[in-house]
């Protein structure tokens, strides 16, 4: 009876004690990857029906958005009619029903203050300049904040260590629009190198009118090297002042990965071999360090796009985040609704890249 036990365990468990199960686990690299993206899919679902909901229900509290915005304009029976053709008197579980419905095939309304445009059509138009007002800050913060803290971590505990600590942290608590404020009023008031506001200037935008959107490719496509400064220069205070924010979370972030990593025995084996400590930081502690960056990337996203409403208003960069603020100001919550609809889904379409770039960089996120 004995042996036959024994040989029963003899022929479930390796001889190196490792549970089957667990074996083939890890000859199948873990977590299947088509399984994770599902899953990280599914949730995504669940993230921007709650932030539309709350949106929806937060803007009802005021009232029906036609009587909001058009109160003291309309009489009381054209107000009437206006509120009866778009459905804001019927009960609120129905509007919200028939909303969704309306985001599932990408309509957002139409605005009702200016031309009563469709919001669809606003996001297309104003989406592409704060999409790349928020490329040349990611730029930014990334050519600023990687480099910058390998230089704090390998300088622990030295004075440029703590020189970067404490940019790093006037990077992240000034307010945006005041160091905005205050590059316009140093760069391009005292100084003049840079200018006031705007993407470009008035010939620009005339010649670049009907291409994409996006000013430097489409300045680039053009082949006009003035144009191409133009944008450029138009575009450094913006992005700057945008990306030092998130910068100074980069710096922070890496310095604190690059000192915990410089503790791990693989590190201590190199050092022993004579490996210079310039090399530690830029071969074998570096991408262990960008981990962590590229899991907060998506959730910076979210700070660029809260972010580039102050911003886009500091410098009349005219995209989303100006017309949010100028809709918030006319009361159009039809306009506002839609907007914030839109920067939800962004929003949870980056996180799910970004969670899935992590897949791929460390295996171990799948588990």
């Amino acid at each position: 009876m004995t042996s036959n036990v024994a040989a029963s365990s003899a022929g479930t468990t390796p001889a190196d004690g490792i549970p089957p199960a667990r074996t083939a686990r890890r000859r199948s690299g873990g977590t299947s990857l088509g399984r994770y993206i599902l899953i990280r899919f599914l949730l995504m679902i669940p993230t921007v029906l709650i932030l539309v909901t709350v949106v929806f229900f937060l803007i009802r509290l005021t009232g029906d958005p036609i009587t909001t915005a058009l109160g003291g304009q309309l009489t009381p029976d054209q107000l009437a009619e206006r509120i009866h053709a778009a459905g804001y008197d019927r009960p609120v579980l129905v509007q919200y029903v028939e909303y969704l419905g309306q985001i599932l095939t990408f309509d957002f309304g139409t605005t009702l203050t200016g031309n009563r445009m469709p919001v669809t059509e606003v996001l297309l138009t104003y989406g592409s300049a704060t999409l790349e007002l928020v490329i040349y800050a990611l730029i930014i913060a990334f050519v600023v904040g990687i480099p910058l803290g390998m230089v704090a971590a390998a300088k622990r505990d030295r004075w440029p260590d703590a020189s970067l600590r404490v940019s790093a942290i006037l990077f992240y608590a000034t307010p945006v629009f005041f160091s905005g404020l205050v590059a316009k009023l140093v760069f391009s008031v005292w100084l003049g190198w840079l200018p006031v506001s705007g993407r470009a200037n008035v010939r620009t935008e005339i010649a670049l009118k009907d291409g994409t959107g996006i000013y430097l490719i489409d300045a680039i496509a053009s082949g006009n090297a003035a144009y191409v400064q133009d944008v450029l220069l138009h575009a450094i205070l913006p992005a700057a002042t945008l990306g030092l924010l998130t910068a100074g979370i980069f710096l922070r972030l890496v310095r604190t990965n690059l000192i915990g990593t410089y503790n791990m025995p693989y590190i201590d084996a190199a050092r022993s071999r004579g490996v210079s400590e310039g090399r530690l930081v830029r071969t074998h502690a570096y991408r262990p360090a960008l981990i962590p960056i590229i899991t907060v990337i998506g959730l910076q996203i979210a700070l660029m796009l809260g972010g580039a409403v102050l911003t886009e208003t500091t410098f009349e960069w005219k995209g989303l985040g100006f017309q949010l603020a100028a809709y918030l100001s006319a009361r159009d919550f039809v306009a506002v609704q839609g907007i914030v609809a839109m920067i939800a889904v962004i929003v949870a379409v980056t996180n799910f890249v970004v969670d899935i770039i992590a897949a791929f960089v460390d295996p171990r996120v799948r588990y």
